[in-house]
């Protein structure tokens, strides 16, 4: 069983935001896979799916970004699955706007969702996916820019992304990491 946890902030007020791009990712497998409505367990909204055969829970946290680890943890702890089996789906600064970064394993780059995980599972074995949301421009607070709606020039490229993003979570799954890396990330260099 795959775990695929996309995060982001629950309610109405975020939906849209760049921290949300990882609730967008699990929102956009959810309809391809023809999830219907989300059950709600383990402080999460999730979706049951077969994806290339493979049973795979698509993941929401509702414990807001930086407490995800909470959620995650249950998952994890009940349905058992290898530290390779499990990807997290989240925003990047870092990142320009669009781009997808696939890593093996790692830090949390400052990303707060992230970190949190890591921090409850006590190790950052586990693969992420990350969807670049740009820097904020000028001295705009960090906060006010993640927890903002992307600008009307960003919404095709973003739209895009978690699209490709989305593909490229059905090729980890019947292929691997290493596969995924070598053509998500280098068409993402391309793009």
């Amino acid at each position: 069983m795959r775990l695929v946890v996309g995060l982001g902030n629950p309610g109405e007020k975020y939906a849209g935001t760049r921290h949300n791009v990882g609730f967008d990712v699990v929102a956009e497998l959810a309809k391809r896979f023809g999830a219907g409505k989300p059950q709600n367990k383990y402080q999460a909204d999730f979706y049951d799916v077969q994806i290339r055969g493979e049973k795979v829970l698509l993941i929401a946290p509702l414990t807001y970004m930086n407490r995800s680890g909470e959620s995650v943890w249950q998952f994890v702890r009940f349905y058992q699955p290898e530290m390779s089996e499990i990807v997290v789906v989240c925003d990047d600064m870092n990142l320009p706007t669009g781009k997808l970064r696939w890593k093996p394993s790692g830090s949390a780059g400052g990303q707060k969702g992230l970190s949190d995980i890591i921090q409850r599972l006590g190790q950052e074995t586990f693969p992420r996916l990350r969807l670049g949301i740009d820097r904020p421009p000028g001295k705009m607070d960090v906060t006010s820019w993640v927890l903002g709606k992307f600008r009307d020039t960003e919404k095709d490229p973003i739209e895009l992304a978690v699209v490709r993003a989305a593909d490229s979570v059905e090729n980890w799954v019947s292929e691997g990491i290493e596969p995924t890396m070598n053509k998500y990330n280098r068409q993402s260099e391309e793009a």
